[in-house]
C-alpha cells in the first residue's frame, strides 16, 4: 500500500492527514487499517514509534464518521487504555487532529490531578475516551462513566500495563463491557501473559507483526564509553554540546539522580527538565510540551517516567545510567530512531554497572562500540569484575563532575571516529 488515499478513509479525515503532510502508511497502519475498517479484532505487535497510534486512532474515527450517533449520557463509544498519562495525553491529541474536521467529542483521564474537569468533559458522553485504568476505575466506581455501549475497545502497549500491576484493573473493566464489541490489543512483546490476554478478550483475531526488536535496535547507532562514576555529569555535557544532538533524553534510575543531572546540565548552558513520578502532573507536561517544541534540549527520565515519551524528533538517547533490566535497554533507546529515522544511543558506564553491560549485550545479540577517544575513559570502568549494587541504584555520577570544561567537546562520534554523533536523517510518513 503506497497511499492514505488507497485506505479509503473519510474525506474529513483524509484531509486533516494531508494537512499534517502525511501520505505513505506506515506498516503497522498498511497491515492494521484495512482489518480494523472490516470491523476484525486485531492483534498488533509493532513497538513504540512504528505509527500504531493513527494505526487504530484513524479506523475508530472513520467508524464514528460513518457511523453517526451521539454516544449516551456518562456513555463512551470508544475506548483507548494506556499505561501512563503522558501516552493517554498524547494519544487524545492525535485524536484531536485527525478529528479536525468531523464533529467529535473525546476525553482523556488519568491519576495525578484533580477529577472534577474530566468528570464534566465526559458527562454529556463522548466519541473516544482515552484511560488509564485506575482513574478510570474510580469514575465508573462513582457512576460518573457507563461503559455499557462501548462499540471498540484498545488496549495499548498491553505488555506496559501487564509489567506496572494492572492486570487486575484491566480484569475488573472487561467485566464492564459488552459482548458484542470490536477489540484491539497492541504489544511490543508476546509473552506469555499477552498470548493469555489476547486469547481472552480477542475474537477470531487478525494479527499485524512489524518492526521486531532486533530490526529497530540495528536502526541505531550504539556506543558505550566507560567512565568512572564522579566524571557521568562532565561526559554528558560534552555529548549533549555536540551540535548534532537535536533533542536527546538521559535516562537515570533514580529520581533524585534525574533532578541533579538536569540541575547541572542547566547550570552549565543546556536546557534540560528531569521527569519522574514525584513531579506534579502539570509539571511533567510543560516538561513535555518544551520538549516537543525544541525550547527544552533533553529531558532526563527515570525508565518508568519516560514511557510515555513519543516523539519523533529525538535524535539521541543518552543512559547515564545502564539500566539493570536488559530489556530495558531496548525500550529506552527506542525513544530514537522512530518513523524510519536514524538515531543515536550512547551509555556511560561506570565500574559498578559493567556487568548490566554484559547483561545487554547478550540481550540484543551484538556488541556494543566502545568508544575510547574522548577525556573521561576509564580503564578501571572497562575492566572492572564488580558486582553490580543490588537496588540497581550505582553511583551515577553521585560526586564530583559540578565544574564545566574548558575548550570545545571533542566531538568523537559514537561508533568511533570525529566529527559529532551521528545527524538525523529521513523523514516521517506517516503519524504517530
Amino acid at each position: 500500500m503506497t497511499s492514505f488515499a488507497e485506505l479509503k478513509l473519510a474525506e474529513p479525515i483524509q484531509k486533516a492527514l494531508a494537512e499534517e503532510g502525511y501520505t505513505t502508511p506506515t506498516p503497522i497502519q498498511a497491515g492494521a487499517i484495512p482489518y480494523l475498517l472490516e470491523g476484525r479484532d486485531l492483534l498488533g505487535l509493532a513497538q513504540t514509534g512504528t505509527g500504531k497510534t493513527a494505526a487504530f486512532a484513524l479506523p475508530i474515527l472513520n467508524h464514528i464518521f460513518s457511523n453517526r450517533r451521539p454516544a449516551p449520557p456518562k456513555g463512551v463509544r470508544a475506548l483507548v487504555l494506556a499505561p501512563t498519562r503522558e501516552l493517554a495525553s498524547q494519544i487524545g491529541e492525535s485524536f484531536a487532529a485527525y478529528a479536525r474536521h468531523m464533529k467529535f467529542s473525546y476525553a482523556v483521564v488519568f491519576g495525578g490531578v484533580g477529577q472534577g474537569r474530566q468528570i464534566e468533559a465526559t458527562r454529556r458522553g463522548v466519541d473516544v475516551l482515552v484511560a488509564a485504568p485506575g482513574r478510570l476505575l474510580d469514575l465508573i466506581g462513582q457512576k460518573y462513566i457507563d461503559l455499557s455501549s462501548l462499540e471498540i475497545l484498545v488496549l495499548d502497549e498491553a505488555d506496559r500495563m501487564l509489567d506496572m500491576g494492572f492486570v487486575r484493573d484491566i480484569q475488573r473493566i472487561m467485566a464492564l463491557l459488552p459482548k458484542q464489541r470490536q477489540t484491539l490489543l497492541f504489544s511490543a512483546t508476546m509473552p506469555p501473559s499477552i498470548s493469555d490476554l489476547a486469547h481472552s478478550l480477542l475474537k477470531d483475531p487478525a494479527t499485524v507483526q512489524v518492526t521486531p526488536e532486533s530490526s529497530t535496535v540495528d536502526r541505531i547507532n550504539q556506543a558505550v564509553m566507560f567512565v568512572d562514576s564522579n566524571s557521568k555529569k562532565d561526559a554528558a555535557l560534552m555529548l549533549l554540546e555536540s551540535p548534532s544532538v537535536a533533542r536527546a533524553v538521559v535516562f537515570t534510575l533514580m529520581k533524585h539522580e534525574a533532578n541533579k543531572v538536569a540541575e547541572f546540565l542547566n547550570k552549565n548552558g543546556i536546557r534540560a527538565e528531569a521527569i519522574h513520578g514525584n513531579k506534579s502532573q502539570g509539571a511533567r507536561e510543560r516538561a513535555m510540551a518544551g520538549f516537543r517544541s525544541g525550547a527544552i534540549k533533553a529531558l532526563v527520565a527515570t525508565d518508568i517516567a519516560a514511557r510515555g515519551i513519543d516523539v519523533d524528533e529525538v535524535s539521541h538517547v543518552f543512559n547515564y545510567d545502564l539500566p539493570n533490566v536488559p530489556e530495558s535497554y531496548v525500550h529506552r533507546i527506542g525513544r530514537t530512531a522512530r518513523a524510519g529515522r536514524e538515531g543515536c544511543a550512547v551509555s556511560l558506564c561506570d565500574a559498578e554497572q559493567r556487568a548490566w553491560l554484559k547483561d545487554i549485550e547478550k540481550k540484543i545479540g551484538k556488541p556494543i562500540p566502545v568508544v575510547t577517544d574522548h577525556p573521561f575513559h576509564s580503564e578501571e570502568a572497562r575492566l572492572s569484575t564488580q558486582r553490580p549494587p543490588v537496588l540497581g541504584g550505582g553511583r551515577g555520577g553521585g560526586g564530583g563532575g559540578g565544574r564545566r570544561r574548558s575548550g570545545p567537546p571533542s566531538g568523537g562520534r559514537p561508533g568511533g571516529g570525529r566529527g559529532g554523533a551521528p545527524s538525523r536523517s529521513g523523514h516521517r510518513s506517516g503519524p504517530r
